[in-house]
């Protein structure tokens, strides 16, 4: 398989709902980073050791698997990177990426419903009646809700491509 393959194969709104998940969740990552680094961006900045850690441990974790939503357009995600082991060089199966994808984007769906139902109330009343860093809040945490729809319509779009070519 070459590089053009894959990456012509994708259709360009896929490509571009794939690199945007990354970025998606960058800024949350972001807040937490300052919020734990001591800066003014929450009513209580800074945190003890173990609030760092699960701050920190969180953000690389979210960035890490929202960037795993690139394999979905890029050739790692069809073949198998050589330096795996037991799996390198190998084609990934298309259902091994597109169920643990959809999965995912149903458990950040749920998430979704439940922060909305339990959370978001609170929070917007305090966003509308205190302080900034509130809405820099808000605004930080806001686009994770593109997370989930564009990691399945990503995970649609790479099964499509991938279960509709001829066999070789």
């Amino acid at each position: 398989m070459t590089k053009s393959d894959t990456l012509l194969d994708a259709p360009r709104w896929a490509v571009l709902a794939a690199h945007a998940v990354p970025l998606a969740t960058l800024p949350s990552g972001l807040w937490r980073l300052a919020q734990v680094a001591g800066l003014p961006v929450a009513e209580q900045s800074g945190r003890n050791a173990r609030e760092v850690v699960v701050a920190v441990t969180l953000t690389l974790m979210t960035e890490g698997l929202a960037l795993l939503t690139l394999g979905l357009v890029r050739p790692w995600g069809e073949v198998a990177p050589r330096w795996l082991p037991f799996i390198g060089g190998r084609r990934v199966r298309t259902l091994a990426a597109v169920i643990p994808a959809l999965l995912g984007a149903t458990t950040l769906c749920a998430t979704v419903a439940w922060f909305t139902c339990t959370q978001a109330p609170a929070l917007m009343e305090r966003v509308t009646r205190t302080e900034p860093q509130q809405a820099l809040l808000v605004a930080c945490y806001a686009p994770l809700l593109l997370w989930a729809p564009l990691l399945a319509a990503t995970a649609v779009a790479y099964y499509r491509r991938r279960t509709s070519r001829s066999p070789v």
